[in-house]
């Protein structure tokens, strides 16, 4: 898939006031600290669409991204050590529960993990509320140019073992870096063959 336009188009806190276009949506999401901003905008080709920050827990709404006028994009805050007050952290990770569960445009959503870490409770334990919930989802393991690829191997090998203790199979996954494009083809085309096996009515 080549990315031709890719806009912003809305951020609010409430799932009704989401755009109402029956259009695939995809929705990105990790831990604060993960790149998500880096690596929307490296799939995008876009240095600035979605805002990065030093700052862990920079997204703080849904942000809707209008790709190829034909789908969207949706960065949703993170989930982890954002530093914010524990109320605003409760409001926001209260309408990514909604998001989840009201939203009938979303297709799949995307768990981005940091590849140069062993697996974190966090990620497992969110991916299983997502099963739990009957949220499709694939993997993005991100930041795959700060480990050689023996280390991005056994990372990825050790979280095969524990969900596979518990689950059939393992979720698609996808090895990027926002640095060197590592990944942007396989992640856009797989978008692009889900787009073409959908049909919203």
């Amino acid at each position: 898939m080549d990315i031709k336009s890719a806009e912003f188009v809305v951020s609010n806190s409430d799932v009704a006031k989401c755009p109402k276009a029956l259009i695939p949506e995809y929705a990105f999401i990790g831990r604060s600290n993960v790149g998500k901003s880096s690596l929307i905008n490296m799939l995008t080709n876009k240095k600035s669409l979605a805002k990065t920050s030093g700052k862990p827990g920079k997204t703080q709404l849904i942000n809707h991204f209008l790709i190829n006028k034909n789908w969207h994009l949706v960065d949703l805050p993170g989930y982890g050590y954002a530093r914010v007050s524990k109320s605003s952290k409760k409001t926001f990770q209260k309408f990514i529960t909604q998001y989840f569960g009201l939203r009938e445009q979303l297709v799949s959503a995307f768990v981005l993990v940091d590849i140069r870490h062993e697996p974190q409770t966090i990620d497992l334990e969110f991916m299983q509320w997502l099963v739990e919930n009957g949220v499709p989802f694939s993997i993005i393991f991100t930041k795959a140019d700060k480990l050689k690829p023996k280390a991005i191997d056994n990372h990825i090998e050790a979280y095969k073992t524990i969900m596979l203790e518990t689950w059939e199979d393992m979720p698609t996954y996808f090895i990027t870096s926002a640095t060197n494009d590592i990944g942007k083809d396989a992640v856009l085309n797989y978008i692009d063959g889900l787009n073409g096996n959908m049909k919203l009515n």
